[in-house]
């Protein structure tokens, strides 16, 4: 780990000025993912700027702040206080079940909700500093392209990166059509969750259309039909703390057996969760059934470009796509 600078803000004002005073500076709230990172010398720092003790209640609270039904959650509040928080429990599970599928208890009492939106790949060549990597060293090469790809992207990847986001969270946030409300020097502002992360193209560095100097402040979701009828599904390698080969935040509205509304988001399968519009418009109007479901996973997947090694992407994705809507008309209980 390089040398650094440990400053506190008590404050957004002071983080954000702090922040935009130095480029080069990273903010620390819960750590989880900024410290392996350093410990790693993949993220080089000469400032950690600790926002943990800010005092502002609203970016670490959960409210009914937005619209008739509609949350707020604070950037600064942890995962476990998401995910058991009884207004997201009732009005949101799909954002309890994706949260409980990531990381382990210990990381979500510590992890922020705004810090799980910025966590970077685990890609593996990312890590390793010996390897090149675009996205650690803008320039050098992407490792993965024609290495061991296994684990990398199927959708929007460019010869700059193959690397995908790992949050479970933030599939569901996709899924909910979340805003995030950002902090800087020159004021406020909203980013809908669509624009939130950003696919590689030629920066892959940039992992997010944040700003030098802004910081989460809350995530809004608004009102939905979706409590009775949604689902998270996780893929991975073994049960316990693993990064998801493929997920899928399935959530349907319905009357009777009609789909009014339909929601699909992938995670593990690009560079930002990945939403599956043109399957969701075409179950709109539609009888709820497995055929139907089935012709909307090859809608969702008929785009797909995977490499040398996770050709079995595309076939997983498209049953679990099938298999999470299944479970979300069937009510949606996590098994």
């Amino acid at each position: 780990m390089q040398p650094f600078k440990y400053s506190r803000a008590v404050d957004v004002g002071t983080a954000t000025t702090k922040n935009a005073a130095n480029p080069s500076a990273k903010f620390l709230a819960g750590g989880t993912n900024i410290i392996d990172l350093m410990k790693e010398d993949v993220e080089q720092p000469n400032e950690l700027i600790d926002i943990s003790n800010i005092k502002l209640t609203e970016v670490k609270k959960i409210g009914t702040g937005i619209g008739n039904g509609g949350i707020t959650i604070g950037g600064l509040g942890k995962n476990t206080d998401a995910a058991n928080h009884p207004l997201i429990k009732q009005n949101f599970p799909l954002l309890t079940q994706a949260i409980l599928a990531g990381a382990s208890a210990q990381i979500r009492n510590m992890a922020t909700n705004g810090g799980n939106l910025n966590q970077r790949t685990r890609c593996p060549y990312f890590y390793e500093v010996a390897m090149p990597c675009n996205k650690r060293q803008p320039g050098t090469g992407c490792s993965a392209l024609k290495g061991v790809n296994k684990l990398h992207a199927i959708f929007g990847w460019s010869d700059s990166c193959v690397a995908v986001h790992p949050s479970d969270m933030c599939v569901a946030l996709a899924a909910l059509d979340a805003v995030v409300k950002v902090q800087g020097v020159s004021g406020s502002r909203t980013i809908p969750f669509a624009d939130y992360h950003r696919l590689p193209g030629t920066t892959p560095e940039k992992d997010n259309n944040l700003n030098t100097g802004e910081l989460i402040t809350a995530i809004e979701i608004p009102a939905n039909n979706f409590a009775a009828k949604s689902y998270y599904l996780k893929v991975r390698d073994r049960s316990s703390y693993a990064f998801a080969l493929i997920s899928v935040a399935a959530a349907l509205e319905t009357v009777g057996t009609e789909i009014k509304q339909a929601r699909i988001a992938l995670g593990g399968v690009a560079h930002k969760p990945w939403r599956a519009t043109e399957a969701e418009k075409f179950l709109v109007g539609k009888t709820s059934g497995e055929a139907l479901f089935r012709e909307a996973a090859s809608i969702a997947m008929k785009d797909a470009k995977p490499l040398e090694d996770n050709l079995y992407k595309v076939e997983l994705s498209s049953k679990a796509i099938v298999r999470a809507l299944l479970q979300a008309m069937s009510g949606g209980q996590h098994s």
